[in-house]
């Protein structure tokens, strides 16, 4: 198998579909509704939580078959049927369009696969194992979870705003990269490791203006 890749994808007001009803379908609609993506879904029945998502107006329904005309302006598009011949349908059609397509639990149908992904705010970590093991994708991102908590995403805001008033500020090139440097030193990334977020917090403020001169 060929080497996949690795790409985050802006998935804002494009239009994304569905196919499918069930649990996994409702896993990826969320998935995508939380990347602020138009989700469409074309299932013959769904299940009580993509109805209510529906009535919300969080995702355009349409009851019934897959049919090669719901791939219309779509920019990706999920499989989820549990259906051999409708997901060979919807892969093929995919192909015939340039769409990228994810089948789930069949990876010879997909060219792309969803990693398993740890996220804290801005902070993303997607393991993948290309197909062969979701499940040990799964196993990585949990312990990735415990080394990665919540107090990453508050400090990477803050961090990410000292960041541009770096760059906006400091125009000499070999400043800038000490002070970028000095921000994410080992020391800071100890104390936040470790779950002291206001330490780390009080240290980058400290790195940041001890470099601003």
């Amino acid at each position: 198998m060929a080497v996949r890749y690795m790409i985050s994808l802006d998935l804002k007001n494009k239009k994304c579909l569905v196919v499918g009803g069930g649990k996994v379908a409702e896993r990826k609609v969320r998935s995508l509704l939380e990347c602020e993506a138009l989700v469409c879904v074309v299932s013959p029945e769904i299940i009580p939580a993509l109805s209510s998502m529906a009535a919300e107006g969080l995702l355009l329904y349409r009851r019934g078959s897959y049919k090669t005309s719901d791939l219309e302006d779509m920019f990706l598009v999920f499989g989820a049927t549990g259906k051999e011949e409708v997901n060979r349908q919807i892969a093929d059609d995919c192909a015939g369009r340039n769409l990228i397509v994810n089948i789930v639990d069949d990876p010879a149908k997909c060219n792309f696969y969803v990693p398993a992904t740890v996220r804290r705010g801005s902070l993303a970590i997607a393991v993948s194992t290309g197909g062969k093991s979701p499940l040990l994708a799964r196993k990585i991102r949990e312990e990735l979870e415990l080394v990665y908590g919540p107090q990453y995403e508050d400090f990477l805001e803050m961090l990410g705003a000292l960041r541009e008033e770096v760059i906006k500020n400091v125009s000499d090139p070999e400043k800038k990269k000490n002070k970028l440097e000095s921000l994410v030193s080992d020391e800071i990334l100890n104390m936040l490791k470790k779950g002291r977020l206001e330490p780390a917090k009080e240290m980058l403020l400290g790195a940041y203006h001890g470099s601003r001169s």
